[in-house]
């Protein structure tokens, strides 16, 4: 006898053999579950931004580029750099692996290597070749000296490949170490060519749409106009009048005064080919034309269920700044057009997919210090360290005592010692970390100076030595670290530069927008930038990057 429940299994089967398509109507009509994260995200690093310019700016700036970010999205007004130095490679590294060099090893924008007697790039890789450009070198680039994971690689792992992960910069470092390792492309740009280019590692050959992109020829356009001010030169009273004695020209001009004669200035320049554009605020608009070309291209955000992820960094207002300051009309202009070049991308971002499905960040590889010439003459603390002479007089005293300098290089305000040689005069190494150390603090501007020994066996409860301490990387960092004292640099006379673990170089901008974002919040509790890839993790539900130390920002992951 049959028991009811199996007689009515098999009408069930029976009716699904009979009706298929009903059967698989039916099955198929059952809700999907919903997409929790965002379809894209957007990655936007500024190359030396100040988090004060867009209030310096403000009432010049629109109300649809970075007024929208701050209006509407959510500010982390007290965002911190935790290491030295302040650099463009460890900073675009730190954000998305979500940790200090330390860790993560890129150091500097170059570095001395032991092994091979002599300074390393941080994305130089000789084993890849350059794809779409016109030399081999500036082609001849990978991460492969990124010692962890990004948290675009932990997207593309956690999605098993699926999601789309591209970096986009006109500085090579700037696009290859947020993509990480498993990135689909990374895209910089080559001034000998005027094309954005790539590498081996990551393709054959140009995708059809780079190719097409570069054949329209937009950096030759921009160079053949001028830079002239968007509003009259009167108009820009947030900075020191134009000509002014603390600023760069470029070259062939007499004062580094508008308008900017561009082509005559290229025609003047040492540069090759199209490097010129680089320091214009064209370069960051040339940058945007091809993040949105890349985005519309290979329909990132456009895979159901998918979340992709663009890295952009705009590398413009880092030559700018670095050659005429942060005080300059230059610098103001450069940021009054790059507010549009913002407002363009939303506003293109807002019709592609819609601003609820998409996560936007904006924040900086480090921020920069005042011309300490300027300074000066406002009776302020500040001057130009000159490192050659006290580097030469170490290695005189070196060699007075032991017959040999005992000193490699100075890099990134690191000595390194000639650990080989010191092995061969049989003589310990702390005790000449301690000797270099203690010279370089009787040096003019040198506020503090630690060696390596001392930074491995300790912990500091001040500020500025923890950021020398999660700025150093056992195996590739030198043997005394020197922290200059504030408002010192090592520069020219004319421009600024970046890199101490002082305000004006450590404090950056965080601005967050879009999908799930509280809208018109802030907070001023401190951030750290490794939090940022923390958060990212947290709120997208991807593993963390396998050596973060950041914190999630609790704040934006709280349910309204």
């Amino acid at each position: 006898m049959l028991h009811k429940p199996f007689i009515q299994f098999q009408t069930i089967l029976l009716l699904c053999c009979l009706f298929p398509a009903v059967a698989l109507q039916t099955l198929t009509a059952q809700p999907q579950p919903e997409n929790s994260g965002p379809k894209l995200v957007v990655g936007i690093v500024v190359d030396q931004m100040r988090p004060d310019y867009i209030h310096r700016y403000w009432n010049k700036l629109g109300n649809k580029g970075l007024k929208k970010l701050f209006k509407n999205g959510y500010i982390c007004a007290n965002t911190q750099f935790n290491y030295v130095p302040t650099y463009t490679a460890p900073g675009h590294a730190s954000v998305y692996t979500g940790t200090t060099p330390s860790e993560h090893g890129i150091i500097g924008n170059t570095w001395y290597n032991r092994n091979a007697g002599k300074n390393n790039y941080c994305t130089t890789d000789t084993l890849v070749r350059s794809v779409g450009g016109s030399q081999t070198v500036a082609g001849q680039m990978s991460p492969r000296n990124l010692l962890t994971t990004t948290i675009t690689d932990e997207l593309k792992l956690l999605t098993n490949l699926q999601s789309k992960v591209i970096g986009i910069a006109l500085k090579d470092r700037g696009a290859i170490l947020p993509a990480g390792h498993l990135a689909n492309a990374a895209y910089w740009f080559d001034g000998a060519s005027g094309n954005f280019i790539s590498s081996t590692y990551y393709m054959k050959e140009l995708p059809q749409w780079v190719q097409q992109f570069n054949a329209e020829r937009q950096p030759e356009k921009y160079l053949l106009q001028n830079w002239e001010t968007l509003l009259p030169i009167t108009d820009y009273t947030e900075s020191l009048p134009d000509n002014n004695p603390y600023e760069a020209p470029y070259a062939g001009q007499t004062a580094p005064v508008f308008p900017h004669l561009l082509p005559q200035i290229a025609k003047a320049s040492e540069t090759e080919g199209y490097d010129l554009i680089r320091a214009t605020p064209f370069g960051n608009t040339l940058t945007k034309d091809f993040a949105i070309a890349a985005i519309q291209a290979e329909k990132m955000g456009k895979t159901p269920g998918v979340t992709d992820f663009i890295a952009i960094s705009f590398s413009s207002t880092d030559y700018i700044g670095h050659q005429f300051g942060p005080r300059s009309v230059e610098i103001e202009d450069t940021y009054l057009r790059f507010d549009k070049d913002i407002e363009d991308l939303l506003r293109f971002l807002d019709q592609y997919l819609g601003a609820k499905n998409i996560l936007l960040f904006l924040t900086a590889d480090h921020a920069v210090a005042d011309v300490p010439a300027y300074l000066q003459n406002l009776n302020i603390p500040a001057q130009i360290f000159e490192k050659a002479e006290p580097v030469k007089q170490l290695k005189t005293l070196f060699f007075n005592q032991y017959a040999d300098s005992l000193v490699l290089t100075y890099i990134n305000s690191q000595i390194y010692l000639n650990h080989n040689r010191i092995t061969q005069l049989n003589l310990p190494l702390q005790p000449i970390q301690d000797e270099a150390a203690a010279f370089m603090l009787q040096v003019n501007g040198v506020a503090n100076a630690v060696t390596a020994t001392t930074l491995a066996q300790n912990s500091f409860p001040d500020w500025r030595r923890q950021c020398v301490q999660n700025g150093f990387n056992a195996t590739r960092s030198g043997d005394v670290a020197i922290t200059l004292q504030p408002g010192w640099i090592e520069h020219e006379y004319t421009g600024t530069t970046h890199g101490s673990a002082y305000r004006y170089d450590t404090h950056v901008p965080l601005y967050w927008y879009g999908w799930k974002t509280p809208k018109g919040k802030q907070t001023t509790r401190p951030v750290y930038i490794p939090d940022i890839a923390a958060t990212l993790a947290a709120w997208l539900q991807i593993p963390f990057p396998n050596a973060c130390t950041g914190t999630p920002i609790e704040e934006l992951l709280e349910k309204p």
